[in-house]
Parts: C-alpha cells; structure tokens; sequence
C-alpha cells in the first residue's frame, strides 16, 4: 500500500459488519477498500468460546446478497458462522487487506485521511465497522494482586474442558456469561455465577417461536407497550428466581435496551441449571483476598478461577479524531445505518437489538450503500 491512496470508500473492519457493507457496495457496482489488523474475516468469531451459536435464527440473520446455507442448522455454530463470513467474502469477492491497522483518522480535504500501518489512505467516505466488541472490558478490584487463583476475561476463554474439577466463578449476566457458566458445568466444573443487579431474563424461543420474531415485532412500538409485552413474558419465566438471588429488573427489556444499551438476557439452558442447584447465584464482587472472592453482601467463596464476562467496549478514541464529541457515554457512536453529524463518516455494526444484531448489520448496511450510491455525505 502506497502512502497516498486515494479510495472512494474505506471500510475499517472484516467482521459482518465491515462484509456486510462492502457487499452491498458491490451489489450497485461500488469498490470499497477494506482493511483488518487480524488476519482473516471473523475475527472476534473465530476467537469466541466454541459453545457459541447465534441466539438468532439464519433466516433474519443473513448478510446483503448471500442467505445461509440450507443445511446448516437455524442457530448456527460459531464454526458456521466464520464459513458464513469467508463464503460471503468469496460472494462478492471481497478482498480485505490484512494486517493492517488504523492508528488515526481525520476529516480533510472534502473527505477522510485515514493513517494506517501502511500508508495514508484518502477516502471519500470512511465507515467504522470495527466491531460492537473490539477491547474487552475488564474491572479491577481490591485485592486482586493477592489472589492465587487465576482471573480470565471471556475473550481468553475457549471451553470448560481446561476447568474440569475445578471451583470457577464466572461474573456477568449476559449471554456469554450464561453460556459460559452452562459450558463450565457441562464440561464438570463447580460454578458460582456473580450477577450484580436486576436483570431482565426470558427463553431464546418464547411460545416456541425465536425471541429475535418478537424483537423485531416490538421495537416499532412505545416503550411502554413493547415492556408490558416483553415484561409479561419475562415476569413468567422469572418467577421464583429471586429465591434464587436473581432478581428481576424493575425497567422493562425494551425501556433497558434503550436507556442503557443492555439486551435482555436469552436463556438457552443455564436458568434450568439454577433452578436444580447445579449453578449457585452469588451477588458483585467487593474484592478478592488470596484464596476467595469477597462479595457485596459480605459473603466470601473460595474459588480457582475467575471468568470474566463482563463485555467489551468499542474503543473509537484509539483512533478516530473528536471521538468524545462523536460517542456516548459508553464510548458508542451516536449515530450508525444512516448520515451524521460529520459528513463522509459512516458507523455500521454498533447496535445489539432484540432484533438481531446480524440483521441490523444488513440494514444499516444497505442504508449506507444505498446513501452512498446516491451521493450522500
């Protein structure tokens, strides 16, 4: 790569999000320059923990242009999902330059100049599909330097097979950390699973029909009557779990994913493992002294191994200029699928609906393709 090239679109990342919009691109006879510091589309997929399938069903998750294959399963595997991504590259052959990373971008001269590892690139239009998950976020607590055991974010984390036998406390109520805390009593750990607040909790397959059907069914809706229909099926399946210290949220899913950026949790198995005491409920942690967790209810427990599922973060500040006044408190775009604040500068992939996250990608995707067909800035 020459220090000065010129492209009419830059496309930061080689997940579903980044593909997603060099396909549409392509479908209305647009190139797009596509850069990943890994080495392979699917990065972040290919690095998952190996239990992990999609909590979507493959008929609304499918990239512009390319519907899954019929014999794979209706929640793909992870494996399936990283040949999903290297099919659909190979689709629309798409040619993503790896090993190349973004170290700053700018707005400049009508456009973006985008500082890479290998040169400058000039673009017209940059999109940020970098990924919802780039850099695991990970807490600190008192104490941890005296800990004995070992403490893992889940990014590290790949199968309970290693944690056989062992006491392990996995901290996060989301959905990695569910499955993870499933995994690990499957593969015959001792597991404690931290959840530090209410949460919100139904089946990924509610009346037997993908919990994904009803999310995209509600979110059109007022707030207030897309809670009172999750929260009626929540508030059923949650019953008696606070004897269990699960507590249920006191703002609906909808109101929660809107306020606070957080999807309900879709359970495919771990509550069954709590309901039957296989899995103990612990509240946050405090602190950790050299052989236990101490917890905020001033209980303690002695565990081996602690798993971190407690989720990553986009960080766009390591590289994009103005980024405070372009994100969230969270550190999220404000704006993505659709023009912003800063002409030429585009965000895909950022949102994680009860709709589907793979389906927004093809959304926004198609919007941002569509946009920049039509000369949109």
């Amino acid at each position: 790569m020459s220090d000065a090239t010129q492209a009419s679109t830059l496309v930061l990342g080689a997940g579903p999000a980044g593909l997603a919009v060099a396909g549409a691109l392509r479908m209305r006879g647009h190139d797009a320059i596509v850069v990943d510091r890994a080495d392979a589309v699917g990065h972040s997929w290919r690095h998952h923990y190996r239990r992990l399938h999609l909590h979507t069903p493959k008929q609304l998750s499918h990239l512009p242009g390319l519907p899954w294959p019929a014999a794979d399963p209706q929640y793909p595997s992870r494996q399936q999902v990283v040949d999903y991504l290297e099919a659909y590259a190979a689709h629309h052959d798409i040619r993503p330059r790896f090993g190349v990373a973004v170290e700053a971008a700018a707005p400049a001269d009508g456009g973006w100049r985008v500082q890479t590892s290998e040169g400058e690139i000039h673009a017209r239009h940059f999109v940020v599909a970098s990924g919802y998950n780039a850099v695991p976020w990970r807490p600190v607590w008192p104490g941890e330097a005296d800990f004995g055991g070992r403490i893992l974010h889940s990014g590290d984390y790949r199968d309970g097979a290693p944690f056989r036998g062992q006491r392990v406390l996995v901290v996060g109520a989301g959905n990695s950390g569910a499955e993870i805390a499933l995994d690990l009593w499957e593969h015959g750990a001792t597991v404690e699973w931290s959840i530090r607040g209410p949460i919100n909790v139904g089946p990924r397959d509610p009346f037997g029909v993908p919990a994904q059907v009803f999310g995209i069914a509600n979110r059109h809706l007022p707030l207030a009557l897309a809670d009172a229909l999750g929260g009626a099926v929540v508030e059923r399946y949650m019953r008696g779990l606070e004897a269990l210290s699960i507590r249920r949220a006191a703002e609906g899913p909808a109101t929660q994913l809107v306020r606070r950026g957080r999807v309900m949790l879709l359970d495919v198995g771990t509550i069954d493992l709590v309901r039957q005491g296989h899995i103990r409920v612990r509240p946050g942690i405090e602190g950790f002294e050299s052989d236990a967790v101490v917890y905020a209810d001033g209980g303690r427990g002695e565990v081996d191994t602690v798993v971190l599922a407690t989720g990553y973060r986009p960080a766009l500040d390591r590289f994009l200029a103005d980024a405070e006044a372009l994100t969230d408190a969270r550190g999220y775009p404000r704006w993505h699928g659709r023009p912003g604040a800063v002409p030429g500068l585009w965000f895909c992939g950022f949102a994680n609906p009860l709709s589907g996250a793979l389906r927004e990608c093809r959304l926004e995707a198609q919007r941002i393709a569509r946009a920049i067909d039509r000369g949109a800035t």
